[in-house]
């Protein structure tokens, strides 16, 4: 156990031990998405009376739990490419009401990391699916972007698709997204993202890279520049990546209107002017024929 998380045990137990944990259940537990003090102390006391440890990669959850002091010999592997399989042992564990969590390697499972398929299996053979919340690299960086100040919708995208033409595909239905966009990416293919990002101009993109971490780096820029920040520091290309891509900026369509108009009765006259000033920026056109008399008139 490290010595400066001695403590955490006992704290744990006194904090949650007193709960009811059910048996035959699944235990679906966040876990530290860099810094191993964002483990939750109910996460801690439910890791200690699990009967099973069902987890992405068994190698990197043995070594969080030795972190705590937590010693545990049954352990299920289950990751992206085996999960639907492996689900069958998670079930004969239940039916025997086994405690068994599950985790992945870092943050919530299930969301963007292996888990889905799991709880659904075990949901569907009647068993109690318990969460237990904690880090996540979607709320943590959604935290600190301010993009809910006027709206708090936003959409969780995650991973964009590997290749260049789906990439950019995706992208471009992303430009029709009026509200803020969360997305996830790997070192190896950040720069690929922030090329593609580009043709979105000068929205806004907080970008979050190894969050939680000693290298912790939060920053704000444009789609546009996204690809030369990125190249101004080595460095910026390293850890993984979570990005939000700031809501559609709202346009004042009276405004643009009033604009678009003045342009237009300089070369047209006004009923011409009014309606492709009405069919451009959506504006009322009885609005923008008052306006366009009072134009004329001054």
């Amino acid at each position: 156990m490290a010595a400066s998380f001695s403590s955490s045990l006992a704290a744990a137990r006194d904090a949650a031990g007193a709960q009811h944990y059910p048996q035959g259940a699944l235990y679906v537990v966040a876990t530290p998405i860099g810094n191993l003090a964002d483990i939750t102390l109910r996460a801690l006391h439910v890791l200690q009376i699990a009967d099973a440890i069902a987890c992405e990669d068994t190698r990197h959850t043995q070594s969080l739990l030795r972190a705590y002091g937590i010693d545990k010999s049954a352990w299920v592997a289950v990751h992206q490419h085996n999960e639907a399989s492996a689900a069958g042992a998670v079930l004969q564990r239940l039916a025997a009401g086994e405690r068994v969590v599950y985790a992945s390697d870092a943050g919530t499972p299930a969301v963007s990391d292996p888990g889905a398929r799991l709880v659904a299996a075990v949901r569907e053979a009647g068993h109690v699916v318990v969460p237990l919340p904690g880090a996540s690299s979607i709320t943590a960086l959604l935290s600190v972007a301010g993009t809910a100040s006027d709206d708090p919708s936003f959409v969780f995208q995650g991973f964009l698709p590997a290749k260049a033409g789906e990439r950019d595909a995706a992208v471009q239905l992303l430009a029709q997204e009026p509200r803020a966009v969360v997305l996830l990416e790997a070192p190896h293919r950040i720069e690929a993202l922030a090329k593609a990002l580009a043709v979105l101009g000068e929205r806004k993109l907080t970008v979050g890279r190894e969050l939680t971490k000693q290298f912790e780096q939060v920053a704000v820029v444009t789609c546009a520049s996204f690809a030369s920040w990125l190249a101004e520091d080595s460095k910026r290309t390293h850890g993984e990546f979570a990005l939000v891509l700031h809501p559609q900026a709202v346009v004042d369509e009276g405004a643009q209107g009033v604009r678009v108009l003045e342009l237009l009765l300089a070369e047209l006259p006004v009923k011409t002017a009014v309606k492709l000033a009405a069919e451009i920026t959506g504006a009322p056109r009885n609005e923008l024929y008052e306006t366009a008399l009072k134009i004329k008139k001054a």
